[in-house]
């Protein structure tokens, strides 16, 4: 009885010492978390009122930044840039707002933006092998060739062609009679893929005929590099080496493709993990063959999560998109942007202006990186 006694007494204690300790913690993460909502109400509510801060650009790896929003509508600061309303490539940043499509040079010193009226209603743009594409999910298509200023219908018969191909009940059928558009994407050999929720449609003549390809869910992005193709899709990272006849999962967490990007020598994606509910980032160096995780140095600590997991936080870290600059890798998270010159072994934050967001996006042409700060995830 008095060893029992003994025994009881001694496990209590360590109770009142391991209970303290606890709330000790709990208390420092709410002080923390408190000190940093003041110190981003006073960066945002206290500063004076000027010019919305929308995008920015950086021509030395991020070290520098340059505020180039003016010229872009006011209500882009509000609402944030639509996720497919943009794309970079070798000529500079395309951005879709508003009434207009706007264009951003790389090396632009002045005039930051020259603005092309735009004559219908598409909100998504995406690069077309000889211009750009305009869609939206209803699988409305517009294509303006690069040197014309006319913008022309394309694809006019593909819903026509996509609910006969495929006689999946869905939602958009159900309200629509359509099938759902969520990406576009042409090959360097002019094969032409459109992404929907349940499915890919092929046309290897110019949209004149469909062929339906069976993928199992959603495909959001592809990317294609020496011949290899690769997707972002609700089954994971899928891969296909035969232009988009068959596919196979090279990366499946047990959730969503995230994005999918080409590197040198490869490709570069990121998934979400539904065990640790975060997301992860893969390079692979052989085509998609095999993968490295490189996200390691990216993952949020474990008071971030703890933090989360007691409502301290609304969200944790994560990495929504991944970009190769030159030597550096950039990713782009919810509480900023990392470089690695490593290929991923190592991360630095970058820098940036301190502004009320949710998250980064970014985008690259050539050395010039254009980071866009989001409203939401």
């Amino acid at each position: 009885m008095k060893h029992m006694f003994y025994f009881k007494f001694k496990k209590m204690k360590r109770l009142f010492v391991v209970i303290p300790a606890v709330l000790l913690a709990l208390f420092l993460l709410n002080s923390f978390v408190l000190k940093e909502k003041k110190a981003g109400e006073k960066t945002t509510k206290g500063a004076k009122s000027g010019p919305v801060t929308i995008i920015f650009r950086s021509t030395d790896g991020g070290q520098t930044w340059q505020d180039i929003s003016k010229g872009l509508p006011e209500k882009l600061q509000r609402e944030g840039v639509w996720r497919d309303g943009l794309f970079a490539n070798d000529s500079g940043l395309y951005l879709r707002a508003g009434n207009g499509i706007y264009h951003n040079e790389p090396n632009s010193t002045t005039s930051f933006w020259t603005k092309e009226i735009f004559p219908g209603n598409q909100r998504n743009i995406a690069p077309g092998r000889n211009g750009i594409f305009a869609y939206d999910f209803r699988g409305q298509f517009l294509e303006k060739i690069n040197g014309k200023n006319n913008w022309s219908s394309m694809y006019t018969n593909f819903q026509e062609q996509a609910v006969r191909i495929n006689r999946t009940i869905d939602w958009m059928y159900t309200n629509y009679k359509e099938k759902q558009v969520s990406s576009v994407f042409e090959t360097t050999g002019g094969t032409v893929f459109v992404g929907s929720n349940n499915a890919v449609y092929k046309s290897t003549n110019s949209g004149k005929t469909w062929k339906y390809v069976h993928v199992g869910g959603w495909v959001m992005k592809m990317v294609e590099s020496n011949g290899v193709l690769l997707a972002a899709s609700s089954q994971g990272i899928l891969r296909s080496t035969d232009n988009g006849e068959n596919w196979d999962r090279v990366i499946s967490e047990g959730g969503a493709g995230i994005a999918v990007e080409r590197i040198d020598g490869g490709f570069a994606a990121i998934v979400y993990n539904t065990i640790t509910q975060t997301n992860s980032v893969h390079i692979s160096l052989d085509s998609g063959k095999t993968w490295n995780d490189i996200g390691e140095g990216l993952q949020p600590s474990w008071s971030s999560l703890l933090m989360k997991k007691i409502g301290l936080l609304k969200s944790s870290s994560n990495i929504f998109s991944i970009k190769q600059m030159g030597k550096y890798l950039i990713c782009g998270g919810s509480d900023g942007i990392f470089r690695s010159s490593d290929m991923g072994k190592t991360w630095k934050k970058l820098s940036l202006p301190a502004i009320e967001n949710y998250g980064f996006n970014l985008s690259v042409s050539g050395n010039v990186m254009y980071v866009i700060p989001s409203k939401g995830c």
